[in-house]
């Protein structure tokens, strides 16, 4: 069996390129290591709630092609993140807005929440910030940053934020408006039925291996073996049992694939504890809950029924019970997922290695946040692979 594709990874990036592949009549095999599809954006429907089982994932985006291209997959409920912050027993509203500043210090113009930060920025202001906290409090003052900066910074990165770089936050935004939409974004929802179904959507059609790694499962054709093929095949190179592949589309870790041979990239990883409370109806009241200070180990909490508004999304009744999930950050090592590159100056110089050995492999293509090395929101991941896609 002879594909053009075989692609490595069954999350969205994965999905977006096996679905406009096949738009071009181009053939491809899926392959994931995982048990599932829908690489970190996967949910799962238990007792009438769709759990985000990696973290609270919310559709975000301003490019409107991205917004109309996903919902060729899904419809998408009118779900605004508006999270919100507890620091030991006092709660917050998130974005920093007026809502916050009226909570912090009983203010109630934008004029008496401006002087109050400049004032505090004032008092502490260093004209060349050393570190992370130097630079948070030039842009926040004291009291943001130590409530709802600091420690929830401290935890995500597991180190102290003078032991950070200033360039980790370039800016601080601060809005002078009682708003509580996280996101500037004017498209933002969440895919009712979940965002498995999505994927789904985009792999009809392509085949999928589950629980199966690239390592150990293809190989490079050898140069007697390329010559052996003719036709089409001709421009095989790769080969997994007995399928033959024209050219890899590989999502994972780009070091990984190179054997780490210029050292592994530095990455975060995240651990979940997932609960069920069949006897709680409303655990905290919102979708996500962030815990600022240090002593308290997980950043958030997510209360999952609240993203479709704590009604099953076939029925449209009230959900009984309810599941939370605290999610804890982790140090990276190998056997652990890695969620966020770690780009700075050491590591970009790293990635820069291994993407010029990228390019002398023409029929391996490197995507997604992993093969890339990048942060990507999901309509960064969409985009990407569409520009890719347009590229080839």
């Amino acid at each position: 069996m002879y594909y053009d594709y075989l692609i490595v990874g069954a999350g969205l990036f994965g999905a977006v390129w096996a679905h406009e592949m096949k738009e071009r009549g181009c053939r491809s095999l899926v392959i994931d290591r995982r048990s599932h599809i829908a690489g970190n954006i996967y949910t799962e429907k238990v007792n009438g709630i769709h759990v985000h089982r990696y973290g609270a994932h919310i559709f975000h985006t301003s490019d409107e092609e991205v917004w109309q291209y996903v919902q060729k997959f899904a419809h998408f409920n009118n779900f605004i993140n508006a999270p919100v912050a507890r620091y030991k027993d006092e709660l917050y509203n998130l974005p920093f807005n007026m809502n916050t500043f009226s909570r912090m210090w009983g203010v109630r113009t934008p004029a008496e929440a401006m002087a109050r930060i400049e004032e505090q920025v004032a008092e502490v202001r260093v004209a060349e910030p050393a570190n992370l906290e130097e630079q948070a409090l030039n842009l926040v003052g004291h009291d943001v940053y130590e409530k709802l900066v600091k420690g929830y910074t401290e935890k995500q990165w597991g180190r102290d934020c003078r032991e950070l770089p200033a360039f980790i936050i370039r800016r601080l935004p601060l809005r002078f408006v009682y708003d509580n939409n996280y996101f500037n974004d004017p498209y933002q929802g969440i895919p009712v039925g979940g965002y498995t179904a999505i994927v789904e959507k985009m792999l009809e059609g392509t085949p999928v291996l589950l629980n199966t790694a690239y390592e150990g499962a293809v190989r490079e054709l050898t140069e007697a073996e390329r010559s052996a093929l003719s036709g089409d095949e001709a421009g095989a190179h790769f080969a997994m049992g007995d399928d033959l592949f024209g050219t890899v589309m590989y999502t994972g870790r780009i070091d990984d694939f190179f054997g780490d041979c210029y050292g592994p990239l530095e990455y975060r990883s995240l651990r979940f504890e997932t609960e069920v409370l069949p006897e709680v109806d409303n655990f905290q009241g919102n979708a996500v809950v962030n815990y600022t200070e240090r002593e308290v180990p997980y950043t958030r909490i997510i209360e999952h029924k609240f993203f479709e508004f704590g009604r099953d999304s076939e029925t449209g009744e009230p959900i009984k019970g309810t599941i939370i999930t605290r999610e804890y950050p982790d140090h990276w090592e190998q056997g652990k997922e890695p969620y966020y590159p770690i780009n700075n100056e050491r590591n970009d110089a790293i990635y820069q290695k291994y993407a010029a050995l990228a390019q002398e492999k023409p029929h391996v293509i490197f995507g997604g946040r992993l093969g890339m090395y990048r942060y990507y929101d999901m309509d960064k991941v969409i985009r990407a692979a569409l520009d890719l896609v347009r590229a080839q």
